[in-house]
């Protein structure tokens, strides 16, 4: 089932299936800039971190808000499909918890 391009999971899988997509998504309930984000996730690479980010950004899941001021500022935060994503939280913690 998981061959077809079609499937809705394999869809899924592809945005989030990832060791630290669902981890970002997590943390970005609430807005956060990137360094807030590298505190929150200290075991990711700044490597890994951006090239998440975009991905993320790519399939609508994550939205990035420049400010223009100096120092520059740049905060995440998650999309309305990003925020669908909260939903599965309660499950993956339970069996988290469970493992």
């Amino acid at each position: 089932m998981l061959k077809n391009t079609k499937c809705p999971v394999r869809k899924v899988l592809k945005i989030i299936g990832g060791k630290w997509s669902m981890l970002i998504v997590y943390y970005l309930a609430k807005p956060q800039r990137y360094s807030g984000l590298k505190v929150s996730i200290p075991d990711i690479s700044e490597k890994m971190l951006i090239q998440n980010l975009k991905n993320l950004e790519k399939f609508k899941i994550v939205k990035r808000k420049n400010y223009n001021q100096i120092p520059p500022k740049v905060v995440y935060s998650l999309t309305a499909l990003g925020k669908s994503f909260l939903k599965l939280m309660p499950a993956l913690i339970s069996l988290g918890k469970k493992l």
